[in-house]
């Protein structure tokens, strides 16, 4: 990671799934999970703003949106073999609960937040543009937002809008996590996020995924 923590236990918190933690995910990722979100989406979009000048939020937005989503992430983590190093308990380990997209991109996101509290921001940005230089780098246009994207592919096929449906809504008000269900003609697809714009949005880019050109 380029780096030689201070506090070691904020990096075994990090590789820590909720299931390997103590009584109710005590210990477990979840925490430092909530500030590394914080922490990327700030570097990156300080990131955006200098490497691209010229754009104006409208499309520096949808590139931020891109760069922190799940998929972004699950594919970096995989890369720099995360799975591996988490701690889960066996039964869970067995179901193949490392290799799930939610739980490496909340770990990858749990390491920037590790790396943060022990060595600051200067040290999680070395660290973010590093294993992030990649898909920067290939990202040479603007990407769509995925709603307005899905929304498009339905026109052009004379389909309904999208429909967004709240499938379930749980945790406490200033924590809360939505599943959102999204559906297009006979197609649909969930995404789960901590607020519904962002579900909304995991959902529209699940089903663009699996949806024909």
């Amino acid at each position: 990671m380029g780096h030689k923590f201070v506090q070691p236990k904020l990096l075994t918190e990090a590789l820590t799934h909720r299931s390997a933690a103590g009584a109710k995910g005590h210990g477990s990722n979840e925490r430092l999970e909530f500030i590394g979100d914080r922490v990327l989406g700030l570097i990156v979009a300080e990131w955006l703003i200098e490497r691209f000048p010229q754009e104006r939020e409208g499309a520096l937005g949808p590139r931020l949106a891109a760069l922190v989503s799940r998929p972004a992430l699950t594919v970096i983590a995989e890369t720099h073999g995360l799975a591996a190093l988490l701690a889960v308990a066996p039964g869970e380990s067995k179901r193949g609960v490392r290799e799930r997209s939610t739980v490496l991109a909340d770990a990858l996101e749990a390491l920037i937040g590790a790396l943060y509290l022990d060595g600051g921001l200067a040290v999680a940005r070395d660290f973010i543009r590093r294993v992030m230089a990649d898909v920067v780098d290939q990202q040479f246009v603007p990407p769509k937002d995925p709603k307005t994207a899905l929304q498009e592919w339905a026109l052009k096929r004379a389909l309904a809008l999208p429909a967004y449906d709240v499938l379930e809504q749980t945790g406490p008000s200033h924590a809360p996590s939505f599943i959102i269900r999204v559906t297009v003609g006979d197609a649909s697809a969930t995404g789960a996020a901590g607020s519904k714009r962002a579900a909304e949005q995991e959902a529209a880019t699940a089903l663009l995924g699996i949806l024909p050109p």
